[in-house]
């Protein structure tokens, strides 16, 4: 079990670990931004490689990828490239192209996890899933809307997938109409970690869905996104807040 899993079933993910999103679009930006990251010391950091300008270029992507490593103080690292269907920046990759940026990073060894979509097309999910089982790097199968909350009975339906797909770790962001759809998400989330084995994370996102960041880990969301310089989704909360809100529910819970 790698040390990213582990953290997330220590003490049944009362206190979630917090991510940092890095979304630098050139090696400048993102060593600025690493920079910034690492002296808040998160517990895992997001590379959002569909806001890297030279993702075209595979070398440019592995050196960089290496330079993040190397730089990250331990900090672990997930790869994550998002989709236009999942709310992630435009490209110029195919999907088939995509796919191979995915291997070859995989095969550079130069990340910790990997994000896989639940709606990547089948042969290429399978593709990264099973290379990265090989290598050891845990994957994270994710799901999001940016439009609405979907129903109980579908969100779970959806961990319940990632964790049949072979995903060390199922992911839901989607988007509140109102608090009750937060609220939502808290019920799904409790329910969820009482009938899967892996870790899942969850949020609402935008400003109702702000709520989820600060408290979901008292429901089994294994992580919370926050920012270390530059957000990557609305709605997320600067890591030194986050940071404060954590002390006082885990005050509470002594």
């Amino acid at each position: 079990m790698s040390t990213i899993i582990k953290k997330m079933k220590a003490e049944h993910i009362k206190r979630p670990l917090i991510c940092a999103p890095l979304v630098g679009k050139t090696f400048e930006a993102i060593k600025e931004e690493l920079f910034v990251i690492t002296k808040k010391q998160p517990g895992l950091i997001e590379w959002r490689v569909d806001f890297f300008e030279e993702i075209d270029k595979t070398e440019s992507v592995i050196e960089t990828g290496k330079w993040i490593k190397e730089n990250a103080r331990g900090i672990p690292v997930l790869f994550t490239r998002r989709s236009n269907r999942e709310g992630g920046q435009p490209i110029t990759l195919s999907e088939e192209e995509v796919t191979e940026l995915y291997v070859s990073v995989l095969e550079a060894d130069i990340i910790d996890a990997v994000d896989v979509e639940l709606s990547c097309p089948k042969e290429a999910k399978e593709t990264i899933l099973s290379l990265a089982k090989d290598k050891e790097i845990q994957t994270v199968m994710s799901f999001h809307d940016f439009s609405k909350t979907p129903k109980k009975e579908e969100l779970l339906d959806v961990l319940k997938q990632a964790q049949e797909e072979g995903g060390d770790v199922g992911k839901i962001a989607l988007m509140p109409k109102s608090l009750r759809d937060v609220l939502l998400v808290a019920e799904v989330t409790e329910e969820a970690n009482r009938g899967l084995t892996i870790p899942i994370i969850t949020m609402s996102m935008g400003p109702k869905g702000a709520l989820s960041r600060l408290v979901g880990g008292a429901f089994g969301s294994a992580v919370s996104f926050a920012v270390g310089q530059t957000a990557s989704a609305p709605g997320q909360i600067q890591i030194d807040q986050l940071e404060k809100v954590l002390d006082v529910i885990d005050a509470s819970q002594e």
